[in-house]
């Protein structure tokens, strides 16, 4: 089978298309023959040896995927051959076939199609998690989202409005800040691309605090970096700061602001939450599958790339340049 694999450590151009033997489904495994796989950032850091993740090479990245159930392994009972499913498996996904553990595989509504289901769990797994468990949100809060146009932060956007909260989209172009809006986002704030000085850190954190009529109940960090700070400093008393991922550097924070604005700064590791509390998990996606059914959220895909091109996929993500979320589509 057709597989894009990482044989050493570099960016997206290390990337090779192989042939390599298609996977057999052990005990309690299934067989998917993919139909898409999304691009993620962890696809980005995994192939570069930067993410928590280090799995032995060669590897294909592709940490999520949708597809059809190929073959089931003994004791495999909750799916069946012919099944429409998506699935986690943290890497591999960008090939033809993948084996997974059949316990972790979701099965598709007959309404959601392959590119979307790609592009479904992770990014609005890990916003619902933030969200939902780790900032306590409250209908009427006010939500700032900094990197809103990407994949977790447009889940974030639409999670928000769902949720009842005012949601205000942070980007890098005013053309994102749209397609936000277009989401479900009350306002919006243009930034400048890092690294920010002391002097543009003051006034973004301005910008924040005036966009959320004096400061914001919640930032969503999924950019990191010099952006990190002032949006501590925009937070109300009580604020949540929902540390996610750091595409523009890990930032050091000041501790004193956590004490004088009585904040929580809040870790988000989605893929460790899903294996500790597995049963909050699926709750989780019934909730999510259940509005998507609803039409409250809905995947937005703006590039679609064949596997032979997969390289291209990650390489849109790593620089920055992806709006809403990029798939790879292997069938």
């Amino acid at each position: 089978m057709k597989t894009l694999l990482s044989v050493e450590v570099g960016g997206p151009d290390t990337l090779v298309l192989s042939d390599v033997d298609a996977p057999v489904a052990g005990a309690d495994e299934v067989v998917i023959d993919v139909h898409a796989s999304s691009v993620n950032f962890p696809d980005v850091l995994i192939i570069e040896d930067l993410y928590q993740v280090k799995p032995p090479r060669p590897f294909a990245p592709g940490a999520e995927v949708s597809g059809v159930i190929a073959s089931v392994g003994e004791n495999v009972t909750n799916v069946s051959v012919g099944d429409r499913v998506l699935a986690a498996p943290g890497h591999g996904g960008m090939a033809e076939q993948v084996a997974v553990n059949a316990a972790s595989v979701i099965p598709l509504p007959d309404d959601m199609p392959y590119d979307e289901a790609a592009s479904f769990l992770l990014t609005y797994g890990t916003s619902h998690h933030a969200l939902r468990q780790r900032a306590d949100a409250q209908a009427g809060e006010t939500l700032f989202i900094l990197g809103a146009a990407g994949g977790v932060g447009l889940a974030a956007v639409q999670l928000g409005k769902a949720m009842g909260l005012t949601v205000i989209a942070g980007c890098s172009s005013q053309e994102k800040v749209d397609l936000c809006i277009a989401n479900g986002a009350d306002s919006g704030i243009v930034y400048p691309r890092g690294p920010l000085d002391r002097d543009q850190q003051k006034a973004l954190s301005g910008e924040i605090k005036a966009a959320g009529g004096g400061g914001v109940d919640i930032v969503y960090d999924a950019v990191g970096g010099d952006f990190a700070e002032p949006a501590i400093r925009a937070l109300n008393w009580e604020g949540r700061f929902l540390v996610v991922g750091f595409p523009a550097g890990i930032p050091k924070i000041p501790l004193n602001l956590a004490l004088l604005k009585s904040c929580q700064i809040v870790g988000v590791f989605w893929g460790a939450f899903t294996m500790v509390d597995p049963e909050t998990h699926k709750a989780n996606v019934a909730e999510l599958l259940a509005m998507y059914s609803d039409g409250k959220i809905k995947p937005h895909v703006t590039s679609r790339y064949p596997l032979s091109a997969g390289a291209e996929a990650i390489k849109e993500l790593a620089d920055r340049r992806a709006k809403g979320k990029v798939v790879v589509e292997v069938r």
